[in-house]
């Protein structure tokens, strides 16, 4: 079996799927580069005195504005404690009062106070950590690092067989080959790069997405795409991946400003600064533009040395490198793209529609999120569908089939388009969106597209392919919501919650590269 990606989906559904045979990881830079060692926040599960799973889904499916799957969030808070467990018992180590208790902590959308976190605020790299030690433990899990997955191959039937890599790296082979297998997992993380700011490493340029409907696979709700409200603002010109100050300041008492030291957020929603992430990034957003500012202050002074130091080593670290002490200086923020709510469509076991190719974790759309993910769900899901992957290939893998004679795959994109293509999406597709915007931004993806880079290809150049086809995506599926729901706003249809749009878009991509969009409605939420 081949597994594409790093980070907590890839690591855990590689160990998981070991019960079925040997397993190859693929990953495109180093084994320990992919999102999940950003990760601040935490690991949200019904595991402190008092929480249940029936809260936990409950705050997850207010979060997620009336699109999540039921189903699938019943099977993340359900089956969420003991994956948690395990992962604990794997070697993770997590925060822990005096007496043993796993330290938890609350953050936006959550009523309860269940998120646990590792190293104040290194949940990400402890988790991570974890991980690639009992990878690189197990004698039948083969490792290539630094290689892109190009495309998959499939069969006569359409079944996928293995897949293309470009592999660059010392020791390694060089250049382009292919891989065999009876089953491909994605677990290729998110697309922040698709926008100019980004809490995402710069691996993150939704390939997973790109070849997956290349491959025939159906995608969904990819307008959803949450920005992070609390960005570190580094000034007008940076780009790409930037440092995130983690809700869990929020969490901890910090409160959002402006320049005039007003607290905007007191009469935005009943939760004030832990209101959820869309409802803060949109009103951080409205203020900048209605005092003609390019960012917001995060003022978590009163919380004193002691705090920062113990709760957010971290980001006190990365603070110190911008010449910030929290205990003193306001810190400037904005919001950021930050997580796909959206991604290749799965059931409840990460079965896509092609068969043999499955998807977790951020690559995927289980339902789950909705129209906006819940805080600290998405290392939740990762290992809780990973776990599912695994026990669905426990059941039985395809024949190996002969994949059939390759067809000439989408066009590639120069390079140097990818600065034009994340500009036209952050003006455009960002927070706030409307007719006006998400048509000039197609647009600009058309002119992209049509700029072929065949000549010249490369690694930059098929990145920028994967860009451009899932901007594409993104910004028709917003383009014919209109409405507004959860992290999708737009501008000129601001009601939220049109009864006649609890549907969700439904994407797939004929032999030509050209999209189709379906609609499907959406299972009752039930909330009490």
């Amino acid at each position: 079996m081949v597994v594409v990606g790093s980070g907590i989906a890839g690591l855990t559904a590689a160990l998981h799927a070991r019960r079925s045979g040997t397993v190859l990881l693929v990953t495109k830079a180093l084994l320990e580069a992919g999102s999940t060692r950003w990760a601040q926040g935490g690991i949200a599960a019904a595991v402190g005195p008092g929480d249940t799973p029936e809260d936990h889904l409950r705050d997850t499916l207010v979060a997620g504005a009336g699109l999540c799957d039921p189903e699938a969030v019943r099977v993340l808070v359900t089956e969420g404690p003991g994956a948690l467990a395990d992962l604990i018992a794997l070697g993770a180590a997590f925060d822990r009062d005096p007496d043993g208790t796993l330290q938890l902590t609350r953050e936006g959308g959550h009523l309860r106070d269940r998120i646990a976190h590792a190293g104040g605020d290194a949940t990400g790299a402890e988790v991570s950590r974890a991980l690639v030690a009992a990878v690189q433990a197990d004698p039948g899990i083969e490792v290539i690092e630094n290689a892109l997955v190009l495309d998959l191959l499939t069969g006569m039937d359409g079944a996928v067989t293995g897949a293309t890599l470009h592999v660059i790296g010392e020791g390694q082979r060089d250049g382009v080959g292919s891989v065999r297998s009876r089953a491909v997992i994605l677990a290729t993380g998110g697309m922040g790069q698709v926008y100019s700011q980004t809490t995402n490493p710069p691996v993150a340029t939704g390939d997973g997405v790109a070849v997956a409907l290349r491959a025939g696979a159906e995608v969904a709700d990819l307008e959803f795409v949450q920005f992070h409200p609390t960005v570190m603002y580094l000034g007008p010109e940076s780009s790409g991946q930037q440092p995130l100050i983690s809700e869990a300041v929020r969490g901890e008492g910090a409160f959002l400003v402006d320049d005039a030291g007003v607290r905007f957020m007191l009469d935005q929603h009943e939760l004030a600064d832990l209101a959820p992430r869309d409802v803060v990034a949109k009103a951080i957003t409205r203020r900048m533009r209605s005092t003609d500012a390019t960012h917001v202050w995060l003022d978590g002074r009163h919380l004193g040395a002691e705090t920062w130091s113990r709760r957010f080593p971290t980001i006190l670290e990365t603070l110190a490198a911008q010449g910030l002490d929290p205990v003193r200086d306001l810190i400037p923020v904005a919001p950021a793209c930050h997580f796909a709510s959206g991604g290749v469509r799965t059931d409840l076991d990460g079965r896509t529609s092609v068969r043999g190719l499955y998807a977790v974790g951020e690559v995927a759309c289980t339902g789950v999120h909705g129209a906006n993910r819940l805080a600290s769900n998405s290392l939740l899901e990762g290992l809780v569908f990973a776990a599912r992957v695994g026990r669905a290939l426990d059941a039985g893998l395809p024949p190996q089939a002969a994949p059939r004679g390759m067809e000439t795959s989408q066009g590639l994109v120069p390079a140097r388009a990818r600065r034009t293509l994340t500009g036209a999406m952050t003006a455009g597709a960002g927070v706030l969106r409307s007719d006006d915007s998400l048509a000039e931004t197609l647009s600009v993806i058309g002119d992209v597209v049509a700029h072929d880079a065949a000549a010249d290809p490369g690694t930059d150049c098929w990145e920028a392919a994967n860009l451009a086809t899932v901007a594409a995506g993104l910004a028709g599926a917003a383009r014919l919501r209109t409405e507004t729901r959860g992290s999708h706003w737009r501008e000129d249809h601001p009601d939220r919650d049109d009864d006649a749009w609890r549907r969700r878009l439904v994407q797939s991509m004929d032999a030509k590269g050209a999209l189709s969009v379906r609609s499907e409605p959406v299972a009752d939420q039930d909330i009490e």
